[in-house]
């Protein structure tokens, strides 16, 4: 399950349990909707509750990161080290982006803000 917050240039995604292809959906949804407002998108991702995710979805990823490589500025991952080839799947994948990994969604929004 995940939970997309929508606000001006700022896109959260916090992610609960496994992350499903429907869910991944959503949040290319909310990147559209977004990024018709805003030309590059600072976007939080919380994984910090993420349990796993499909097959689907790591393809769905490839997919996605082809046609977004340029529209965001940064990128603050909330994650534990479980994480951390997640992480680095991001961050290779969204050349252009600043990202930063932390352990709270609080100072991951501040560094987004700063």
């Amino acid at each position: 399950m995940i939970v997309v917050t929508e606000n001006k240039d700022l896109l959260e995604l916090h992610v609960y349990g496994e992350l499903t292809l429907t869910d991944y959906r959503e949040f290319e949804a909310a990147v559209g909707r977004e990024l018709d407002k805003a030309p590059k998108l600072k976007l939080l991702l919380d994984l910090a509750n993420m349990a796993g995710y499909t097959l689907d979805v790591a393809w769905e990823e490839i997919r996605f990161t082809r046609a977004h490589a340029h529209d965001f500025q940064r990128i603050a991952v909330v994650s534990t080290g479980q994480w951390a080839s997640w992480l680095s799947w991001v961050s290779a994948a969204f050349s252009d982006a600043e990202t930063r990994v932390f352990d709270s969604s609080d100072a991951a929004l501040a560094w987004l803000n700063a």
